[in-house]
């Protein structure tokens, strides 16, 4: 039976992974964090569980990107010759090759350690840098497409920036690193269009965390069974559903507004909270 502690728990938990999942905020730090104040899981327990729970994550993107899905699809059963489905396989494939041979050794090595201590804090702050630098990206970008400039889709881009992509993607495997913010940061500094750039970010993002939700399994599976000994199976399944539902709004907002100048106030606000909340956990982090 599920107590009102574990069901609050359990949104919570869905919440938050379904809120930072697309924001340029890193998932896997946000959910380490509650995690560890609400489940009392160490930090790897917790920086495992953060990757199990990418499930929910995945499982809404692929119904918001089911017809993306299907055009990858009918490209892998030869059932499709149409050369922007071909452009898109060849893009998810590249793309997800490299994420895997980048971020699985830094996965198992992370996943090892003991604590993270303040480097968590050093990090989350590094990612606000970065956050605000996006804000500055998406803004350049705005006026290059305002005026005329040459912004690109994922037909003008090459295998090489397919390559940059999937290496951007394997690096967020730290903790603390956002995977949709530094794929999108990485595709906007290649002068993608920021909608584009938001979607190619999200739809490659269902292969990495369908290979890390994978992984976790395998490597990780004792750490995840403690987190579920905390809050339950029902508890778990609460959560993913709660996860699922928030990133369908989430998704389908931020493809919207990225067509809009307001993402780039959304973002820096973003950068600025990551900073404030990598301080405190350096100065919590210092004085426990």
């Amino acid at each position: 039976m599920l107590t009102i502690s574990q069901l609050i728990t359990s949104v919570v938990i869905g919440i938050t992974q379904g809120i930072s999942e697309w924001l340029p905020v890193s998932s896997k730090t946000q959910i380490l964090i509650v995690s560890q104040y609400l489940l009392h899981l160490n930090t790897s327990q917790a920086y495992s569980f953060g990757l199990f729970m990418e499930i929910g994550t995945v499982l809404a993107a692929i119904i918001y990107f089911r017809k993306d899905l299907m055009r990858l699809l009918k490209v892998l059963f030869l059932v499709s010759k149409d050369a922007s489905d071909r452009k898109l396989f060849v893009y998810v494939v590249v793309a997800t090759v490299i994420t895997g041979i980048i971020g699985a050794p830094i996965y198992l090595f992370t996943d090892k350690l003991a604590s993270f201590g303040g480097s968590l804090g050093i990090l989350m702050i590094i990612l606000g840098g970065v956050l605000i630098a996006d804000a500055l990206v998406i803004r350049h970008a705005r006026n290059r497409q305002k005026f005329g400039g040459n912004t690109r889709k994922l037909h003008d881009m090459s295998i090489k920036d397919f390559l940059l992509v999937g290496i951007s993607q394997g690096i967020a495997a730290l903790p603390g690193v956002s995977r949709s913010g530094i794929t999108t940061s990485t595709l906007l500094l290649m002068k993608i269009e920021p909608d584009e750039a938001f979607r190619l970010s999200f739809i490659i993002g269902i292969f990495a965390s369908v290979a890390a939700f994978s992984l976790t399994l395998i490597a990780s599976h004792v750490n995840i069974s403690t987190a579920l000994a905390g809050i339950g199976t029902l508890g778990m399944a609460i959560a993913i559903i709660v996860s699922t539902i928030v990133s369908l709004f989430l998704i389908d907002f931020l493809i919207k507004i990225a067509g809009k100048s307001k993402i780039v106030y959304l973002t820096a606000a973003l950068g600025l909270i990551a900073i404030s909340s990598g301080l405190i956990y350096i100065i919590f982090g210092i004085a426990a």
